[in-house]
């Protein structure tokens, strides 16, 4: 909008010719209902409103508070600013600090600009309002919701001194954002470690689990209990450092970091990595430092573990935070709303970092076991290393599947199952006795077999190593169904059109390749017969933003999405924000949220 206020000094002359004056070009109005205000511009034709202009305020500031909002998506003008036409719409809910409060003011500030290039000056217009018929005691809350526009015959109905203030329900991210700005400083920390608690559970921490224990066990001999629980605690603190800065970025500027490095080049050379270290464990070669380094380490470690390694391990919590993990739950993306929106980077930033301590917790306890009960020198350690070089190998592996076929990846799990079979002695004759070998040599046929039938797979079109054989199930009804793609993939430029021509309620998937959530929806809930049955009467999109395009970043940003897996809803052309759904959903909880 800067390009553009040098044209200010035209404003006379362009009045003077018969042209709008800003009362005829933008007709403001604020109403108040269901605990917030409704505010409304009707934008006269060929004017448009900016976005960045707008402001909300309200007073008195130590009575009365502005929750968190989001705006309708907008347009770009032809200098690249975002602007609105027509009528603009959009509820900024509130809620009353002082019980005593009757009188509340709002403030409205807006300016824009003739397409002709012309700008009014801004304006500033202020709305007071009396209270008594809100319940001052509570916190209205309210998910702001886009309906029709109203004739403009139609005037705001006056709330009745019995009216109660109506709660409508929030999305999971709206619920966290709006958490975030009510509940107490220590509160939210307490409430966002619980949040990562519950994340550890999920499939994006589970990959952590073998790269920290492998870690732990190549350091090889003098490993204790106390020396694990250090290292895991400076690989926890790495990726919760890398998790919270990704985050604020992410909030404050859309840039999410961890998209970013989902590129094949970032994962290939991710696995590559992981591959060395698993050789290394096979006793191929040795992975350290020079021996220059390696003195100078030992002369500055002290006793309590520090020596060796350390940097390592902190490059790999970084790493891990980057490329291992990229999920996006309801607490992350709340988090990240309430600081887009509030420009609060503190706050969230903190409630970010302990979330990743809460994901991080049971790895120290793994980390602490590894260390506790790692095997003294001898076989076993042989054999120990060599077990935790094939999870190596798997993580190597389940990193590839990001970027590779799905035949590819099979046939890479096959190899992994069946050499590691090989080595478990499941071809050679089975020496006198029972025991352990007897053992092993039985868990090693199993691996081949299982070996085998992904093997099978890979050239019968599966896709899913849990089922490797379901591309012989034929073409009963019932795999043909839930085979069937149930989404039509569209571009992201494409999408916005398709909603607004659509003749029935729209759901649109936001997937990517690297999404671990994303590849359990669609292996489990879009595969349930019953969610099949529940979408029959909607209109499926998908965007896949995998690539992480420009017009995929820029259209996650104009719907607020930090990342996936997202799913949206729309009628008649809005979205249905309260039941917006960031991350996975069990069939049997997105079946009731269909019903709701």
């Amino acid at each position: 909008m800067m390009k553009r206020w040098w044209m200010v000094w035209l404003i006379p002359l362009w009045l003077s010719a018969g042209f709008l004056t800003a009362e005829e070009a933008f007709k403001p109005s604020v109403t108040l209902g269901n605990g917030c205000f409704h505010v409304q511009i009707d934008v006269a034709e060929h004017i448009h409103l900016s976005k960045e202009s707008l402001r909300f305020a309200a007073e008195p500031k130590e009575k009365v508070e502005l929750l968190p909002y989001t705006l309708p998506v907008p347009q770009k003008d032809e200098f690249g600013d975002e602007v609105y036409t027509g009528r603009f719409e959009v509820d900024v809910p509130f809620k009353v600090l002082d019980p005593q409060t009757e009188k509340v003011t709002f403030l409205l500030s807006y300016q824009g600009c003739s397409d002709n290039g012309v700008c009014y000056p801004p304006v500033t217009k202020r709305y007071t309002f009396s209270l008594p018929a809100l319940k001052r005691d509570t916190a209205p809350l309210m998910q702001p919701t886009w309906q029709a526009p109203a004739s403009k015959s139609a005037k705001p109905v006056a709330i009745a001194s019995s009216q109660k203030a109506q709660h409508q329900p929030l999305s999971e991210e709206a619920s966290v954002a709006s958490m975030l700005a009510n509940k107490s400083f220590g509160a939210v920390l307490l409430t966002f470690f619980g949040f990562g608690l519950l994340m550890a559970l999920t499939p994006c921490v589970f990959p952590m689990i073998p790269i920290l224990s492998s870690i732990i066990v190549a350091q090889g001999k003098g490993m204790t209990a106390g020396r694990g629980f250090f290292l895991s605690l400076v690989y926890v603190l790495a990726m919760a450092l890398t998790y919270t800065v990704a985050g604020v970025l992410a909030g404050l500027f859309g840039a999410n970091i961890q998209a970013a490095m989902q590129n094949p080049w970032v994962i290939g050379a991710f696995a590559a990595l992981f591959v060395a270290l698993a050789f290394s464990m096979f006793g191929f070669y040795e992975l350290q430092l020079p021996a220059s380094w390696q003195s100078k380490l030992s002369r500055t470690s002290d006793e309590a573990g520090k020596k060796g390694g350390v940097a390592g391990v902190a490059v790999m919590g970084f790493l891990s935070a980057l490329i291992v993990g990229p999920c996006v739950a309801p607490p992350l993306a709340g988090a990240l709303m309430y600081i887009g929106q509030t420009g609060d980077a503190l706050l969230g930033g903190l409630a970010l970092f302990v979330m990743s301590l809460g994901m991080g917790a049971p790895l120290l306890l793994v980390g602490t076991g590894a260390g506790r009960f790692m095997p003294k020198p001898g076989g076993w350690m042989s054999a120990v290393s060599r077990v935790f070089g094939v999870v190596m190998l798997a993580v190597a592996v389940w990193m590839l599947s990001r970027i590779l076929p799905d035949g590819v990846t099979m046939g890479l799990w096959a190899l992994l199952a069946i050499v590691s079979a090989v080595y478990m002695g499941a071809l050679e004759p089975l020496a006198k006795g029972n025991g352990w070998p007897a053992l092993f040599k039985g868990l090693g046929v199993a691996l081949l077999l299982y070996g085998a039938m992904l093997l099978v797979g890979a050239f019968s079109g599966a896709t899913n190593p849990l089922s490797p054989l379901e591309g012989l199930r034929g073409n009963s009804t019932s795999a043909v169904l839930s085979n069937r793609p149930l989404f039509t993939r569209v571009s992201a430029s494409a999408l916005m059109d398709r909603i607004k021509t659509a003749n029935r309620p729209v759901i649109v998937d936001f997937r990517a390749d690297w999404c671990v959530s994303c590849k359990e929806l669609e292996e489990t809930t879009f595969k349930d017969p019953a969610v099949r049955r529940a979408l029959q009467n909607y209109t499926l999109y998908q965007v896949d933003v995998t690539d992480n395009t420009p017009a995929q970043k820029a259209l996650m940003r104009q719907l607020g999405i930090y990342g996936p897996p997202a799913i949206l809803f729309f009628e008649k052309g809005k979205e249905l924000r309260a039941k917006r759904i960031t991350g996975y959903k069990s069939p049997r909880a997105f079946v009731a949220l269909l019903a709701s």
